[in-house]
Parts: structure tokens; sequence; C-alpha cells
């Protein structure tokens, strides 16, 4: 490789820093910090030896709850908070690092900026090898605040957990800069690169519920699987950490090669031009075509979690054993009307937090189109702002009351009982999903530059609801979150008081954000 083709490689690393000096330190804390605060969440829940060998034993031999965190490899509180948080840790970590790259190389083509820039002294693996370092910066951080985080429940111990998930991190990090080589859009490079994030914590969940040791071939086959064999707090395998470097080195040469032989702005799959007319004659056709593919990704997801969590509700009791401060856990995020029932209150309310993230996500591609400045020829037709946004609302609101029926049939179709409470429960969630997305539709049609605050917004709530819990916060903290004034169903009551406040707040919201919107010029 020529110093030339990295010619201004110091340069855009410097810019690719600056434009996620608070998205990088946001994400790379939460997922680190989540790690690093385990130890004493778990230590407050088990705080004797026989009290963690006894969750060990009652979670090893609990195949959905192995296919779900993993075997425990360890019963030590080091050990525990690699059973419990090391999984998914990484998987944030993999999805921070797909997106810093594919922000970083297709999305910069794709808006035209990249090509602006290779005008000047940049060159041709410049702007990949940015963002890889970018990538590596944010893992590193990660590391750094796992290892200083854990570092009294044993430093090797940390330190490998914390190698373990940066290196998947990277990983992914390298697969989503092939996959950027691939296709022609962002939206496509992330979906891709997520759904292969997808099928390796599907065969590490398939390999982990038929063993309970991590041995399984389809564990192995797994980039997040080798993550958790290199047990952490458990006889760290350090040359584990070797497949993830060798991976990582194996997949960036192959980025190289791929970014070589072609030019700025195209690809190796370009997008297949679709039809003029017809079923994309509309605005809302329009729509559901770009949000279609998100919206099946989704949908699947929700329905696949719902049966695998829906298997471990027989277990709910040995997940809780005698322990009252995992029981008052559970009654907090679930209600008091029993254990079994506050556990599918706690994962219906989870699925509602995560559907947020949809609502959002789905809402916010309207601000996507506009900066990308494909908006703007499909209004100067005869479409108006409000018609042109509405499909895209459409399926941000049906779409995740959709994805949550699916989240709540899966739980019914593995529990295995009367399916109504737990889909009138699921139903019970929208009115706050729809509160987040209707803030999401304010700050975009109203102050757009502010848009990307509803991430922030929506990210909060996640916290608060998953984590406020166990670590006792206070009620006035947790009804912060809209989630926090939902009857805790099924168990409870109904009640419909918050539930008709909350979808007042979301339709007001939504109003205001497109009055907003027709008041304010496009984005250019």
């Amino acid at each position: 490789m020529s110093t030339l083709s990295l010619a201004g490689t110091g340069s855009l690393t410097r810019l690719a820093l600056r434009r996620d000096r608070l998205m990088l330190p946001v994400w790379a804390l939460v997922t680190g910090g989540m790690v690093a605060s385990g130890a004493g969440s778990l230590e407050g829940l088990y705080g004797t030896a026989a009290q963690r060998a006894e969750l060990a034993a009652s979670m090893t031999a609990n195949s959905s709850m192995r296919s779900l965190y993993g075997p425990v490899l360890d019963d030590s509180l080091g050990g525990l908070v690699a059973w419990r948080f090391g999984t998914f840790a990484a998987v944030l970590a993999a999805v921070m690092s797909l997106i810093i790259v594919v922000r970083h190389t297709r999305e910069e083509e794709e808006t035209g900026r990249q090509e602006l820039l290779s005008a000047g002294a940049v060159g041709r693996r410049a702007p990949l090898t940015a963002a890889l370092l970018a990538a590596l910066a944010a893992n590193a951080l990660v590391v750094l605040i796992v290892t200083a985080g854990l570092a009294g429940q044993g430093a090797a111990g940390a330190l490998a957990l914390g190698l373990a998930i940066g290196g998947t991190g990277m990983v992914f990090a390298t697969v989503a800069a092939i996959v950027a080589q691939l296709t022609e859009s962002a939206r496509l490079a992330k979906g891709l690169t997520a759904g292969v994030l997808g099928l390796a914590f599907a065969l590490r969940a398939a390999g982990d519920a038929g063993s309970a040791e991590g041995g399984s071939v389809l564990t192995w086959l797994s980039p997040v699987g080798w993550a958790e064999n290199v047990r952490a707090f458990a006889g760290e395998r350090w040359w584990v950490l070797l497949l993830l470097a060798a991976a990582t080195a194996a997949q960036t040469a192959a980025a190289y090669v791929l970014t070589a032989r072609r030019d700025v702005g195209m690809s190796f799959l370009p997008t297949r031009p679709g039809p003029a007319a017809g079923r994309l004659a509309t605005a809302g056709a329009l729509a559901w075509r770009l949000q279609r593919g998100t919206l099946l990704g989704w949908a699947l997801g929700f329905l696949l979690g719902g049966l695998v969590l829906g298997g471990m509700v027989e277990g709910a009791a040995d997940i809780v054993g005698d322990n009252e401060q995992a029981r008052q856990i559970f009654e907090r995020m679930g209600g008091r009307s029993g254990l079994t029932d506050a556990f599918l209150a706690t994962m219906v309310g989870l699925f509602g937090m995560i559907a947020a993230l949809f609502a959002v996500g789905s809402v916010l591609r309207l601000h996507g189109e506009e900066t990308s400045q494909r908006a703007e020829p499909l209004l100067a037709a005869p479409v108006g702002r409000l018609r042109w946004a509405a499909g895209h609302l459409l399926v941000a609101f049906a779409g995740s009351a959709l994805i949550m029926l699916l989240g709540g049939a899966g739980l019914t179709l593995s529990y295995g009982r009367d399916p109504l409470p737990i889909l009138g429960a699921s139903l019970a969630q929208l009115p706050a999903v729809w509160t987040l997305a209707g803030l999401a539709v304010l700050l975009w049609g109203a102050f757009p530059k502010a848009a990307a605050g509803a991430w922030g917004v929506a990210g909060a709530c996640l916290g608060l609801g998953w984590i406020g819990p166990a670590l006792g916060l206070p009620q006035a903290v947790l009804n912060l979150s809209p989630f926090g004034h939902l009857p805790k169903l099924p168990g409870q009551e109904m009640a419909w008081t918050p539930v008709l406040a909350l979808t007042a707040l979301a339709a007001a919201l939504v109003a205001a954000g497109l009055a907003g919107l027709r008041r304010r010029d496009m984005l250019s």
C-alpha cells in the first residue's frame, strides 16, 4: 500500500472525531458504563458466595437463559458481570462501530461530500482508514472504561472482558467497511451489517442453548461467541483474542482491495431503479418502499425476541429465587401482581422502550431525506409537505403497533397461555412509544438542527426503564420517562387516564411538529 493512497488520513480522522465528538463518547460511556456499574448492582443483589453459586447453577441449567446471556462460566462477582452484561455490551459495541464506519464512508459518498474532499490531496484509502481509526478510538474508550471499572474484581479478567467487547466492535467495524463498498446506500449498508450481527447473535444463542460451556460449534462460528469464549474472570483464554484480531485484519485488507477497485460514489451492487408509476405513484407508496425493509427486520426481531423471552417465563422464579432485592426490582419494573405477571410486564415494557427506537428512527428518516436533498425534487412536484411527511409517519406509528403486536404474539406462543392479556399489555405501551415519536416529529418539524436530540431522549428513557430500577432510582426520576406512567400489564388493572393523556400528548407533539414544517424553509 503506497503512502499516497493514505494521504490526508490524519485530517480526515480529526474531522470524523470532531463530527462525532458527542455521539462517540456518549455511546462508549453507555456501553462501558453499563458493564462497569454491573458489579455494584449484582453485589447488592447477590452479596454472598452462596447466593452467587445458586444463581450460577440455576442460570446454567436454564437453556433459555443460556441462549439469551450465555452460560455462567464462573460464580465470582466478575464472572457474573461478564455473563450478564458481556454479550449485550459486545453487541452494543458492534452497533456503535458499524454506525461510525458507514457514517464516514458510504454516507459521505451518498451525500456528495466525499467527492468534494477527494478533489483535494486525499488518498483513495484515506476515508476508509479514517473511519476505521474513529471506530478504533471508540472501542478503545470502551475497553478503558470496562477495564478501569472492573479492575477491583481482577485486573486480568477486567482487561480480558474489555478487549473481548472492543474486539467484537472492531470485527463488525470491518464488516461494515466491506459492506460499504458493496452497496450504494448508507441505509442498506447499515441494514446488511446489522443483519450479519443478528446472524452472529443467533448462532451464539443457538450454540449456547445446547451447550452449558460455550463450546458448541455454532458458538465458535460467531464473533459474539468468540467474545464469550475469552472467558473473562473464568481462566482467561487470551488466544481467543487472536481470532478477533485476525478477523479484523483480514476484513480490513478485503475492504482496502474493494475500495481500490471502484470509483467514488459507485458500488459493486448498484441500486436497482424502481418504477416511476403504479405502486410508487404516491408519496405514501414511496415512504413504504423506503422503509419496508427496516420494518420487516424489526418485525422479525420482535417476533423472535418474544419467542425466546416467552420460554423464560416459567423460569422466572429461578431467576429471582429467594432474593428479596431481585424480587423488588422485578416488582418496580413490572408491578406487584405476582412474579410471573411482573416478569411478563417487564418484558413487554422492554419491548415498548425498544420499539420507541424504531419509531424515532422512522420519523427521522424524513430528516435524512431532507438533508440529502432527495425531498426537494419530490416536493417540486404536486406533492405537499404534509402529504409527503404523512407516509413516513404512518410507517412510524402503525409500524410500531405492528412490531409490538408481534412481540406480544411471540411471548404468547412461547408461554402458551391466554393471548389477550399479553397482547393488550403490548398495545398499552404504544402511547409512550408514540409520545417519543411525536417528540421526534416536533424536533424535526420545528427545530430541524436539533432533530438528532430525539435519539438522546429515547436512549435516556431506555436507560431509565432498564437500569433505573436496579439502581434504586426514586419513582419521581423514573417518571421522567413516559413509560413510567403506564399501567403494569398484565396483572394490574387498566388505568385509562395516563394512556389517554399520553396519546393526546403524542397527537399534540405531531401537530406542532407539522405546523413547524409548514412554516420553515427546507434544509439544503
